[in-house]
């Protein structure tokens, strides 16, 4: 059983995988003041509600998009397994080609990303991660790696919307019933959740007009199942897609 770690800005995701089957997933909150043994003890509670011993890990990987916190959530998981994580980083083999101006500026999840898409899905490619930052990143014909688009995430765009108004509310992510809100908090939420899969729709087409070819569209990340199903173009929705590419990295390192 590997232990596979993905640690982003706001979540850290936690999943076992064996035999190429996702066995669990599970998200904590990223805190960079953590210490060592807050992070162990978490970890080990996840294990503990997903009934698996420590003894059954027989190693684990990790990539991380926040620095402050790999080495913590890293000795972490020493603490309490026993044994070294593979890190996703230079030097790290994962078949991957990356065509962009600097191929070092890729994030690591993006990468773990685009080798799960490479291997589970048609190409051309556009795999989008809605997380902290929404994610394009596009994968060619040929197998590699051209690049992509960033842009504000949904958290984000709403926080600086009720942050930078005096008469906003603070309002849950969930889809209003209407596009067109009768009332404030709905007009806000058709805003955020019809406003997000319209901008995903937009950007998949922009891709293929200058592919010059339709593209397989995959999304993951902790918010795409609340905007996907809204979304007009078919897309993929793979919340395992990272912990598949995390697995993959795993064995071609072995």
């Amino acid at each position: 059983m590997i232990l596979a770690v993905d640690i982003g800005n706001t979540n850290i995701v936690i999943g076992c995988c064996e035999n190429d089957e996702i066995l669990f997933i599970e998200r904590l909150s990223t805190n960079q003041t953590a210490t060592v043994l807050e992070y162990a003890v978490s970890i080990k509670n996840v294990f503990e509600l997903n009934n698996v011993k420590t003894s059954q890990i027989e190693g684990s990987v990790i990539s991380s998009v926040v620095p402050s916190v790999t080495n913590t959530v890293n000795d972490a998981i020493f603490k309490t397994i026993g044994k070294k994580s593979l890190i996703v980083g230079p030097g790290i083999k994962t078949g991957l080609s990356i065509v962009i101006d600097n191929p070092a500026q890729l994030g690591s999840d993006l990468v773990v990303d685009a080798v799960a898409g490479l291997a589970y899905y048609p190409l051309p490619l556009a795999i989008i991660d809605m997380g902290t930052a929404t994610t394009v990143t596009v994968i060619d014909s040929k197998r590699n790696c051209i690049g992509g688009i960033i842009m504000p995430g949904m958290k984000i765009s709403l926080d600086s919307l009720t942050g930078r108004t005096s008469q906003l509310p603070k309002i849950s992510l969930d889809a209003p019933k209407k596009v067109i809100g009768s009332n404030t908090i709905d007009c806000m939420k058709s805003g955020i959740i019809y406003g997000t899969a319209g901008n995903i729709d937009g950007i998949i087409d922009r891709i293929e007009d200058e592919l010059g070819e339709k593209v397989t569209a995959v999304a993951t990340g902790g918010l795409a199942e609340l905007v996907i199903p809204h979304c007009r173009r078919e897309i993929i929705l793979d919340n395992e897609l990272l912990l598949k590419g995390l697995m993959l990295i795993y064995n071609k390192n072995k």
